[in-house]
């Protein structure tokens, strides 16, 4: 799979991080993290953990004998989120797709993806793959925005950038605001053989250290 989009190499990882990090994620990473209950000896699975702002919260939540395997399509992220980590850590960090997890089946009793499902080119085959490597009974537990209109910062930022181009404005935001349909949502979890499903709304103001951060961040 090729996209431009996907090459956060450079000081991409550490500005995303530190610019980003603050007013969007790591918020919701606490929150999914404590959704995320499984009993000492289990395994986590974390896909597109980007910088590690979800992989560092699990991993201080979960009980040290749990499993936590953290993947994501780019190394650059993954390198940077391997920082945050002591050696002495029990985190396995591997490059994987989405649509083409390089596990057995039933090797996980929990799979976690925050705000990483919309990227996906396949999402109904990156759902069949997360049903797949769960153990009977696992749980699946991720989260995505809201539409744009809902995000008050993401609308200013789109909306600002588009000023700048009379013509092909680019059109980056629609992906990451454009799952937001919990039908359309529900008929993925359906497809992939997935039960009993709760769908949640759940709003969080970031915080930022300054409003050039995020500016930083969103830009």
């Amino acid at each position: 799979m090729t996209d431009q989009h996907a090459a956060f190499v450079g000081s991409i990882p550490e500005n995303y991080d530190r610019y980003l990090g603050p007013c969007l994620f790591e918020d919701y990473a606490a929150d999914i993290a404590q959704r995320v209950q499984v009993p000492d000896g289990a395994s986590v699975l974390e896909i597109a953990c980007g910088t590690g702002i979800v992989t560092r919260k699990l991993r201080d939540s979960l009980p040290a004998g749990v499993r936590l395997v953290a993947t994501d399509l780019n190394e650059a992220m993954i390198a940077y989120a391997q920082h945050k980590f002591q050696p002495t850590e029990p985190v396995e960090f591997k490059q994987a797709d989405a649509t083409e997890l390089p596990f057995a089946d039933s090797s996980f009793d929990a799979v976690v993806c925050q705000f990483g499902l919309m990227f996906f080119p396949d999402k109904a085959r990156a759902m069949r793959e997360v049903h797949r490597v769960l153990k009977p009974g696992g749980v699946y537990v991720f989260n995505v925005w809201d539409a744009i209109e809902k995000n008050e910062i993401a609308q200013v930022a789109n909306e600002t950038l588009r000023t700048f181009f009379e013509q092909d404005p680019p059109t980056f935001y629609q992906v990451p605001f454009g799952l937001h349909d919990k039908a359309v949502i529900q008929k993925l979890l359906d497809g992939a053989g997935f039960q009993d499903a709760e769908l949640l709304d759940l709003q969080k103001t970031g915080e930022s250290p300054s409003a050039a951060d995020a500016a930083k961040g969103f830009i």
